[in-house]
């Protein structure tokens, strides 16, 4: 979101996101189904949660509400950058789908300012919802209409994943310090071993975002990255080729492959022992081998500025309806269960169970990785989203663009500053 000023304690107390499989790509249908919006039919849940473990959970879900009552749903999965790029036509069809999975905060508001999505303060005051946090129904709320348009259901951390067999048998630790961190790379690169796996080439490229956004928070803190995604600082601020001057500390660390090979590709790449530690979200965890789950582990993006409030990402995920829908009262009752502890909790046994759910009596995996990244969150001074969440899909391509040529062509990084500025620029004056 755009901005986010509740307290660390509000937002977790229901602070949420579908995350794991939030944005994994695979073999599935890319159109609507097509019973889609159509009065008497099922409500179509469009969803891009398409990597196997979190489409079976969907799939677990669904067949959980169709056993419910009168009310039943059609699932139709939607490889995540494909459904990225035809959401806008999606919401603005004659026939639409009914119910998406996608982010609250600034991303669903640039629907909502639009009148896109349906509006659910009824189901706020139901009892699915009534324990959910302020901070949450802040976030779900459009502030340009006042309504609610957005339920969420968990949400998850980012972090340095690694494999502990791998670390064991390499003899590192993790590290709580940029100067630590530094010396683990070099470690790593004297073995042999590519020390930071990268995954931002082909329809990935949003995955280097996650290094600007950690290294701002870092350097110049929470509240000033909000207001630059926000139009309030420019990306050719001295402020920013800071960010990048300390990223240069990191880059020759990197994977050669990184701006080639995807997320997919590059996961396959640590779980492999190519590369040491890949800065990712849990939902990375969903295209894991079950067999690999117990030996993962993460540590936090290392501290540069002991002085700068920590502060960690923590995206919130869920679901909003059409505001074009033929069948609202039949989607709000899908909402009001994908809100429930019951549906939550029944989506963590059936995917890989890396993420936290939003409904307070839901039980997490209560796994020691899970236990780990909710102390991480717990312990922030501050929680953001991820790049297009703190501002918008629209000027999300503009960091992907910059920030690919920014580590092909590192020497540039004035002009590339200067052109994303021009670019982002245009985005905001819309």
């Amino acid at each position: 979101m755009t901005a986010f000023n509740a307290t660390r304690r509000g937002f977790l107390t229901g602070a949420g996101a579908i995350g794991a499989g939030a944005l994994l790509s695979g073999c599935v249908t890319q159109t609507p189904s097509a019973s889609a919006g159509k009065a008497g039919g099922p409500v179509t849940l469009q969803s891009n949660l398409s990597s196997p473990q979190a489409k079976t959970a969907m799939q677990a879900i669904v067949a959980a509400f169709d056993k419910r009552g009168d009310a039943r749903a059609e699932l139709n999965t939607v490889a995540s950058e494909t459904f990225r790029t035809q959401l806008p036509t999606y919401l603005t069809s004659a026939n639409p789908p009914d119910v998406y999975t996608w982010y609250p905060g600034s991303v669903a508001e640039s629907y909502a300012e639009k009148d896109l999505l349906l509006g659910l303060d009824d189901i706020w005051e139901k009892p699915e919802l009534s324990g959910y946090s302020d901070a949450l129904k802040t976030l779900c709320t459009s502030p340009s209409s006042g309504k609610k348009v957005f339920v969420p259901t968990s949400y998850y951390w980012w972090g340095m994943f690694y494999r502990k067999s791998n670390f064991a048998k390499w003899d590192v630790r993790e590290p709580r310090t940029w100067d630590e961190f530094l010396d683990l790379c070099d470690k790593l690169k004297s073995k042999g071993v590519a020390p930071i796996g990268l995954g931002a080439g082909g329809d990935t490229p949003w995955v280097a975002s996650a290094w600007f956004d950690y290294l701002d928070i870092r350097v110049n803190g929470a509240t000033y990255h909000r207001e630059l995604l926000a139009g309030k600082h420019r990306f050719d601020d001295p402020e920013v080729r800071k960010v990048f001057d300390k990223w240069d500390e990191a880059r020759p660390y990197f994977d050669p492959d990184g701006t080639a090979i995807p997320f997919q590709d590059a996961t396959t790449a640590l779980l492999q022992g190519r590369t040491g530690m890949m800065l990712i979200g849990t939902f990375f965890a969903d295209a894991a081998p079950k067999n690999a789950l117990d030996d993962l582990d993460f540590f936090q993006f290392p501290i540069i500025d002991p002085k700068v409030p920590v502060a960690e990402e923590a995206p919130t995920d869920g679901y909003f309806a059409s505001g074009r829908t033929k069948r609202a009262d039949e989607a709000k009752e899908l909402l009001r269960y994908l809100a429930t502890a019951e549906a939550q909790e029944l989506y963590l046994k059936s995917s890989s169970g890396t993420t936290l759910p939003t409904h307070p009596d839901a039980k997490d995996a209560g796994t020691p990785l899970v236990l780990k990244g909710r102390r991480l969150i717990e312990g922030a001074a501050d929680l953001t989203q991820f790049f297009n969440r703190d501002s918008s899909d629209a000027l999300q391509p503009t960091a992907d663009t910059a920030l690919v040529h920014y580590l092909a062509k590192p020497k540039e990084i004035g002009s590339i500053l200067t052109t994303w500025q021009r670019g982002a620029q245009k985005i905001w004056s819309r």
